[in-house]
């Protein structure tokens, strides 16, 4: 029977047992999983990111570019961030615009907004990504449909990552032109998500939980998911994502998907990660997600080095933001004061596009949906 909510679902597995599930597998159940031929389970995603699977990393990823291949290709899609402002009315103790950090503010006028789509377009971006703090007030429904306004005449795809809004409110944007929404949980850890969100809308768990199906229901062709890797046990967080995921594609079985990885990274907040995620256990989550699901996108950002996104799309990614800022203005106002978070693949879109072609794969700058 299909559960009306994932919130319903959700309390169905308590975090402890999903630990339990995952840390208790064995290496015949990883094996299993592995090498499966029919659809994998949920319970299969679990074995496979398991530490039990850590040994078995080249295999997963080996099988996983396979199916990256059979189902996309050898095309990596490039696309670029833009942060419209780093105003936020909630504290979270891991953000660089958490509203108790002392920085400068900045909402883009219309000429700024302008300003910077010229700028990304061009480095040759079709393809875009309009990312704001929460700030209801000022950055609200209406600013942000015009936003897409002024940006339909130089993108032809608008993805946002913004506060969770109403389903009247993505309804509205759709109409304006919106393809996709990325809204991240951090965490599913429902007892400690309070501590990293002691203020502001985004306290509310359980309304950050409902926004995919809001989403779902207004028609946005795609959603993302995610967590933010460090905050806490990356397996068990993942596990729940995936189920966020199984669930919704069920429910809203004509859209697509994706799943992002981000690493915190050093910003204002000096926040220090709970756990620490290597890049093999990085690249163990990406090939596993993608044998779980074989339809869904695997995104990753700038967040990550030189060496490891040079590498990733042979895992399962088929995604990637290039020559990112992660400011408003960045692209053309330089003021770098105010970003979320530090880059860590400072190249250029051009640099990173002739890397893809030098690996035998082709770096594409619209999506393929």
């Amino acid at each position: 029977m299909l559960h009306s909510t994932f919130k319903n679902r959700l309390a169905e597995i308590d975090w402890n047992s999903a630990k339990e599930l995952i840390d208790g597998t064995s290496t015949a159940q990883v094996e299993q999983a592995l090498y499966k031929t029919g659809k994998r389970t949920l319970t299969d995603f679990a074995h496979l990111i398991s530490p039990a699977a850590t040994p078995f990393v080249e295999e997963i990823a080996r099988l996983s570019n396979r199916s990256t291949l059979q189902r996309f290709g050898n095309t990596v899609q490039l696309y670029a961030p833009m942060y419209l402002s780093n105003e936020c009315q909630n504290i979270c103790t891991y953000c660089g615009f958490s509203f108790d950090n002392k920085i400068d503010r900045l909402t883009l006028s219309d000429a700024q907004i302008i300003s910077e789509y010229e700028a990304i377009k061009i480095l040759g971006f079709d393809h875009i990504l309009l990312v704001t703090g929460e700030a209801n007030k000022t950055v609200h429904t209406d600013y942000i449909g015009h936003a897409i306004d002024l940006a339909k005449s130089y993108f032809s795809n608008i993805t946002i990552e913004v506060q969770p809004l109403e389903q009247a409110d993505y309804e509205f944007l759709k109409q304006k032109g919106l393809y996709a929404v990325l809204v991240y949980q951090e965490t599913y850890n429902r007892e400690k998500y309070p501590t990293y969100h002691p203020k502001g809308k985004k306290s509310n768990f359980d309304y950050r939980l409902e926004t995919a199906e809001r989403i779902g229901r207004a028609g946005i062709h795609k959603i993302g998911l995610g967590v933010l890797l460090g905050l806490e046990d990356w397996r068990v967080d993942s596990f729940f994502t995936a189920m966020h995921l199984d669930f919704l594609e069920k429910l809203f079985w004509q859209l697509k998907f994706s799943i992002s990885f981000p690493r915190i990274r050093p910003n204002e907040s000096c926040f220090e990660p709970n756990v620490i995620m290597s890049d093999r256990e990085l690249a163990q989550l990406i090939g596993a997600y993608r044998l779980f699901n074989e339809n869904v996108e695997l995104s990753l950002s700038t967040r990550e080095s030189k060496a490891f996104r040079d590498n990733a799309f042979r895992l399962g990614i088929t995604s990637m933001s290039a020559g990112s800022k992660t400011d408003p203005g960045g692209y053309s106002l330089k003021a770098h004061a105010l970003e979320q978070f530090a880059i860590d693949d400072n190249r250029t879109p051009q640099q990173f596009a002739r890397k893809i072609k030098e690996s035998g794969y082709e770096a594409v700058w619209k999506d393929w949906f």
